[in-house]
């Protein structure tokens, strides 16, 4: 962490980056350290939801990629978890991009639209606003403004 953290904004966004993508990692664990160390908070939202949201799309064009032997691997997704999740997102639209911000299953979102070959635009787009949704919640609780 401290690697991270001596980096500043650009260690925020790396961290965020890697959290988002195939690496175990904490992102919030950053974000409540630059917060409370008295970083800006809009630089703070900023630099992770764009880290994470990368990191995310690096999780989608493997998936689009369609080496399930390498998204099985390397992202340690399951063959039957991946079936389900573009069973299950397969026609709803690139849209569900919003929903990679979810712990666990998010990666397996976004492999699972790049398998689909969703519209890599709006994937991002919709992802984007998700984690910035949930950065900017876990930022208010941080900050002490929601309880």
């Amino acid at each position: 962490m401290d690697f991270f953290t001596g980096l500043g904004l650009f260690g925020l966004f790396l961290g965020s980056f890697l959290a988002g993508s195939i690496v175990p990692f904490s992102s919030e664990v950053l974000l409540g350290g630059a917060l409370l160390a008295g970083v800006d908070p809009v630089a703070c939202l900023i630099s992770t939801s764009l880290g994470n949201t990368l990191g995310g799309m690096s999780c989608y064009y493997i998936g689009r990629l369609g080496k399930m032997e390498w998204m099985t691997k390397y992202l340690k997704v399951k063959e039957t978890t991946l079936h389900k999740y573009t069973t299950f997102l397969r026609g709803k639209g690139a849209w569900l991009g919003f929903f990679a911000w979810l712990p666990y299953a998010g990666e397996a979102i976004s492999v699972a639209l790049g398998y689909l070959r969703a519209n890599a635009l709006i994937v991002a787009v919709s992802m984007l606003i998700g984690k910035t949704l949930r950065y900017l919640v876990m930022m208010l609780i941080i900050l002490g403004v929601i309880a």
